[in-house]
């Protein structure tokens, strides 16, 4: 019993998070936050939220990535002005 509560426990938090976290995507907050923490929460019990969650990881070292490049590349471009 303590493990289907626990389970069910999980998921409406993890739904939760991933909610707010779109919720997020249309007003401005921190939804590179929450959809994380959601998919995170959810791969503890779904295999499927585990790939979801994978991906996004991805996703968002890839912008990281991005970000970096384009803010070394901003700085050395003032530095020579």
């Amino acid at each position: 019993m303590q493990t289907r509560i626990k389970k069910y426990l999980i998921t409406f938090a993890g739904f939760f998070c991933l909610f707010i976290g779109l919720v997020f995507i249309l007003l401005p907050g921190p939804a590179v936050i929450f959809v994380p923490a959601g998919l995170a929460l959810l791969s503890l019990e779904y295999p499927l939220a585990k790939a979801w969650l994978r991906k996004s990881q991805r996703w968002l070292a890839a912008s990281a990535r991005k970000t970096d490049k384009l803010i070394l590349a901003l700085k050395r471009r003032w530095a020579k002005d």
